[in-house]
């Protein structure tokens, strides 16, 4: 077996801009993706850490460097890109600079021995996978939040203060976005300690409360998703980018019937923290702005969703993204229902709701 790696090289003491280095390497003794790091390293050396609980990022996945490779061509393919954890701070290749990483565990200095702090150190992964970063630098971190979860299940006593000193960091829990899909073979007990604190600190929505349509704007009914009807229009000259979330499954079906091409695009796997939507939206808006520019920017011709919230969120929100953005966000966005009947050539039924949107597709 024969893999195309393309390697994350910089060197903050000579380097002006990160670049990537070009390795073929045929698989003989190797088992791990520190193995591989390990051979590429005695031909052309490198910074890395020699160690199989190192931290990476493999085709935009947070993973370790103990993954197997069997693992890695299974999930990824042949072409690997490795790069470090946080590439804006790397220092010397795949190792950074952890300083920021750190620096946020001071605010619970009150409550933790030396045993916590290197129990932090465990929960590095989780502090730089977060997206949240890429918006908020000043986030406290996935890590503070588990950290937290673990030292009140340990002492009761101190879960008040603990609580209390989170209420009060101004980026704090509200801003947390889902790790699921960023880490590899990703444990979901860890996504459930950070929401049992998020709901210790009354952060989450009521589901019956959630409204993500701005004031005064039309609820709009999308009607229901039909099963296995007939395809009249293709839609094979479009670029489609779809956002999934409830029906991925009865939306896949579809697509696979359109012929259209359908965009793969890591921003369509992140989180919008719809659980804290009502108490924070900036989060939100700030990560459905980048799901938007993105497909946008890869010449989609629509964003299409599979439920109502998201249809509000990306198309009613227009003013709130824009002012997150500093651009324009005018990509139209076409609830699954709608594109059903626009494939099965109803229209003039499809154009009942498309007249609604506040960016008209206009694909009729």
């Amino acid at each position: 077996m024969k893999l195309e790696i393309s390697l994350f090289k910089f060197d903050k003491n000579s380097d002006y801009l990160p670049f990537y280095t070009k390795h073929f390497l045929k698989i003989t003794n190797e088992i791990t993706l520190l193995d591989i790091l390990n051979t590429i390293n005695n031909e052309n050396p490198f910074g890395y850490e020699n160690d199989e609980n190192f931290n990476l990022v493999v085709n935009s996945i947070y993973l370790k460097t103990s993954t197997k490779i069997e693992d890695l061509v299974k999930n990824f393919g042949k072409d690997l890109t490795i790069e470090p954890i946080s590439v804006r701070r790397a220092c010397n290749d795949l190792i950074i600079n952890e300083n920021d990483f750190n620096d946020k565990l001071n605010i619970l200095d009150d409550f933790i021995s030396q045993e916590d702090k290197r129990n932090y150190q465990d929960l590095k992964q989780y502090y730089y996978a977060s997206n949240t970063l890429n918006h908020k630098s000043e986030y406290i971190g996935d890590s503070v939040l588990l950290l937290a979860a673990d030292l009140i299940q340990a002492n009761k006593e101190n879960e008040e203060a603990i609580l209390n000193i989170l209420k009060e960091q101004e980026i704090g829990a509200s801003y947390h976005t889902s790790l699921e899909k960023r880490i590899f073979n990703f444990d979901s007990s860890i996504e459930e300690k950070i929401i049992s604190i998020q709901k210790k600190l009354g952060l989450l929505n009521k589901e019956e409360e959630r409204n993500f349509r701005i004031k005064n704007t039309l609820i709009i009914d999308f009607g229901n998703l039909q099963d296995e009807t007939e395809i009249k229009h293709n839609f094979k000259d479009f670029n489609i980018a779809y956002y999934p979330a409830n029906k991925s499954e009865q939306t896949n079906s579809l697509l696979e019937r359109l012929d259209a091409k359908i965009l793969k695009l890591d921003s369509l796997k992140l989180d919008l923290a719809r659980n804290t939507f009502n108490k924070n939206q900036e989060i939100t808006y700030c990560v459905a702005t980048t799901i938007l520019l993105d497909a946008f920017d890869n010449n989609a011709d629509f964003l299409l969703v599979d439920n109502d919230d998201d249809f509000y969120l990306f198309d009613y929100n227009r003013k709130a993204l824009e002012k997150c953005s500093g651009r324009e966000v005018i990509l139209p966005v076409i609830h699954v229902n709608e594109l059903q009947k626009l494939a099965n050539g109803e229209h003039k039924l499809a154009n009942e709701t498309l007249v609604k949107h506040q960016i008209n597709p206009e694909i009729i």
